[in-house]
């Protein structure tokens, strides 16, 4: 029998339920069992349950075979437990570093009482947190244990379960159990308080309470916040059946009213249409309870009780507006001013946002205002033959207009065009954030397809990397991400970090990622005209070298002597090296190419083209790992200074650990042994072959060459996305250069174009990059 059995219902979480997993499973105690309820959850979160499950015999998967609640969810996890005490934790949320051993020792300071109370603190995406406001209460002077009778303060606690250690015996003699619907926790807390004997308390914070920015249930305009009276309806049922809590009549009350006013005071609870109806039915309430005696209070809160007790709400109402006028007035005040000085292109943008939306336009954008490219392309490819009543537009930087590909349509910033279909447009689709200027329409729908899976850390979680948020405003980074509606994923690794470290509104595109779709539709064809057009003389064994960007370093600083490399692979062997985007042209790469010891692939326009020529990567914890591991070719981990990029960046997976699935192949750390792992044969030895098996397992989940037709169903055409992805073992990558064989079964489908019948020596290339 454990000790604890820890309660966690499990219910669209998959982006915050490792950590709050992790965090039990990580505690210096250990005798425990983690009851962890699958409500259902249409998102992988299951799945993770049973991964840990697997790992670990503590962790207890209960999978609902219907939705229920999270009320149900904790019923059945309750249901399941052996434990002596019972803890609930809500999957969002985190046990403290030793948590654990401090109720233990509370428990047995205290002689086993009914209840342990705990305490927690608040914790923000801002990457701060705060204690509990009533946080003197468990320091306050008292005796060890007690009822609440002795303590009556602590009825004004924060009214919640995962707070509180409860006997398993005194639970289930108890008879507690949640009620369906919202404000499940009122029920059992005051039930379990009001008739616990033994009540001792924890002066430790035990719990992180996540505050979410979106996504709490509780913060949603609904119905669903009628459910407070049923709840308040059963607790005094149970009061009025005790007579020894008749004395607590009075207090509920008060609770019960502050609650109902509170509801009716935030816009984000029940809908505006629903509001008399709530405020009809909390009077009811009122008249209803109404203890002898009760005392309004003072004040403004007074006086709602007061119309409250009158079922007026029309005088309700004029409390709200005289309260709420001052604020609203102040609020004006600050965006008038802000409005001054706009540059004179606002009126107009003003205008054409008062046209109608134009449903068949779309705007696109890659790499803040690039060229046309990578997963924002291959979505404008694929839509131009599945929604072809959807007419693209591209924004390009004014000084890149000569280069766009002929027959792209394109606006250049900050022209009236430009104005005019950010305006108008209907979607609008990006790797990167558009600019703040662009005011979001309640009608238009944003996509974000993104451009990289996240080894390095992202988003909020920037924050504590002080190298990687120079300069950055992470308030206004979630205010653009807060426009997204659709956020595309490559894998399920990326699907739970965005929505971890993006704590926004949207919804999750698990597809794949366009741009890699080449990767399954080029042929043999493509390849060989892509060599020929960069150069690669025919039977050559090219490595391509691409180094991410470095946060701590300015400009392009080598991690190899390029020279030494390059003439250590060996006569027959060329080395490509492609520096990082943010970088400009570098002289003494340049020196290296034009003297023939390498070729600068820096400026070449289209990536997945360079991954196709390549026959293997060199790279370090750049994104064009994951998406080269779909070729099933070599790829080598060039990483002479993991250490200091861990400190300064932040990883969410250790690289370098040679487990399957984490690291893709050979690791190499200095220039000697980098060349010895293509001279001496490891980087396409059977040991690389099977970790590369491994990670293309973990990070190309998804990926199968139709990953561009399921977004544009999805968010053009609003229909399911399709098809389905192929099992790995199903899927054919192009094939590898010089011949050599690969996996058959797919037949390319290029949306492209890249068909072995519109294939032709020295068009391929151009076909590519389209």
């Amino acid at each position: 029998m454990p000790r604890f059995s820890i309660v966690v219902p499990v219910y669209r979480v998959q982006g915050y339920l490792r950590e709050c997993l992790d965090s039990v499973l990580a505690q210096g105690y250990e005798d425990f069992e983690l009851i962890a309820v699958d409500d259902r959850s249409p998102d992988a979160s299951g799945a993770i349950l049973d991964e840990y499950a697997a790992k670990d015999p503590r962790v207890v998967p209960v999978h609902q075979t219907e939705n229920g609640g999270i009320g149900t969810a904790r019923n059945a996890g309750v249901a399941r437990s052996r434990g002596d005490y019972i803890l609930f934790l809500d999957s969002d949320d985190t046990l403290t570093p030793g948590a654990l051993e401090a109720i233990d020792e509370r428990i047995a300071e205290t002689g086993s009482p009914d209840l342990v109370l705990y305490d927690y603190a608040r914790t923000f995406w801002w990457d701060s947190q705060k204690r509990n406001r009533d946080a003197e209460l468990f320091a306050a002077p008292g005796p060890d244990v007690f009822s609440i009778a002795e303590r009556p303060e602590l009825l004004d606690l924060f009214t919640v379960v995962w707070n509180k250690a409860y006997r398993r015996d005194f639970y289930l003699d108890g008879g507690f159990s949640f009620p369906d619907g919202y404000y499940e926790d009122v029920v059992v807390v005051y039930e379990s308080l009001l008739t616990a004997e033994r009540i001792a308390l924890l002066d430790r914070v035990c719990v992180h309470y996540r505050q979410r920015r979106q996504g709490n249930a509780l913060r949603t305009p609904s119905r669903a916040h009628f459910a407070a009276f049923a709840q308040y309806e059963s607790l005094f049922r149970f009061v009025e059946q005790r007579p020894e809590l008749h004395r607590w009549r009075g207090f509920l009350f008060r609770h019960m009213v502050d609650h109902y006013l509170f509801i009716l005071s935030r816009p984000d609870r029940v809908p505006a249409a629903s509001r008399a109806e709530f405020f009809s039915l909390a009077a009811a309430h009122y008249r209803a309870y109404l203890p002898p005696g009760f005392e309004l209070p003072e004040g403004t809160i007074g006086t709602k009780f007061q119309a409250l007790s009158r079922g007026s709400y029309r005088a309700f109402q004029a409390l709200k507006f005289v309260n709420g006028t001052r604020v609203t007035s102040l609020g004006r005040l600050r965006k008038t001013k802000n409005k001054v000085g706009k540059r004179a292109y606002a009126t107009y943008y003003q205008l054409q946002r008062r046209r109608p939306i134009d449903n068949n336009l779309a705007v696109y954008a890659a790499y803040w205002y690039r060229l046309p490219s990578c997963n924002p392309l291959a979505v404008y490819e694929r839509a131009k033959e599945i929604a072809p009543h959807v007419h693209g537009v591209w924004v390009v930087k004014k000084e890149l207009a000569d280069q766009v590909p002929e027959g792209i349509d394109f606006v250049i910033p900050n022209t009236p065009r430009y104005w005019d279909v950010l305006a108008r447009a209907k979607y609008f689709v990006n790797n990167v954030n558009y600019p703040d200027h662009l005011v979001k329409r309640p009608e238009q729908v944003h996509l974000q397809t993104h451009h990289g899976t996240p080894l390095k850390r992202m988003g909020i979680d920037q924050q504590r990397y002080p190298a990687a948020a120079k300069g950055m405003s992470f308030r206004k980074m979630l205010q653009r991400a807060d426009r997204w509606d659709f956020s595309v994923s490559s894998n399920q690794h990326t699907t739970e970090h965005w929505e971890r470290v993006y704590p926004c509104a949207f919804e999750s595109v698990d597809s794949g990622y366009p741009r890699n779709d080449v990767y399954y539709r080029a042929t043999a064809e493509d390849v060989a005209a892509v060599r020929e057009k960069i150069g690669i003389a025919p039977g050559t064994t090219a490595v391509l070298y691409a180094p991410t960007v470095r946060d701590y370093q300015a400009g392009f600083v080598p991690r190899l002597d390029l020279a030494k490399v390059a003439q250590g692979l060996g006569p027959d062997t060329v080395l490509l090296v492609r520096t990082h985007y943010f970088y400009g042209e570098d002289p003494a790469l340049q020196r290296l190419a034009d003297d023939g010891l390498l070729i600068d692939v820096s400026r070449y326009p289209v990536v997945e083209e360079l991954c196709l020529a390549a026959d293997a990567l060199v790279t370090d914890y750049s994104s064009i790992m994951f998406d080269y591991a779909n070729l099933d070719r070599p790829i080598v981990t060039y990483a002479d200074d993991w250490d200091v990029y861990v400190k300064s960046r932040g990883v969410t997976f250790d690289l370098l650990s040679g487990r399957p699935g984490e690291t893709p192949g050979v690791i190499a750390k200095t220039d000697d042994e980098l060349i010895e792992a293509f001279r001496g044969g490891r980087w396409k030895g059977a040991e690389a072959a099977a970790l590369r098996s491994a990670f293309r397992e973990r990070f190309c989940h998804w990926d199968d060459g139709h990953a561009a037709e399921r977004v544009v169903r999805r968010v053009y055409l609003d229909q399911p996305m399709s098809p389905a992805p192929l099992p790995q073992d199903q899927r054919t990558p192009a094939p590898a250069p010089n011949g050599k064989a690969t996996k058959g079964g797919l037949v390319p489908d290029s949306p492209a174009g890249l068909t072995e019948r519109d294939t032709r020596p020295g068009q391929a290339a151009d076909l590519l990059s389209g």
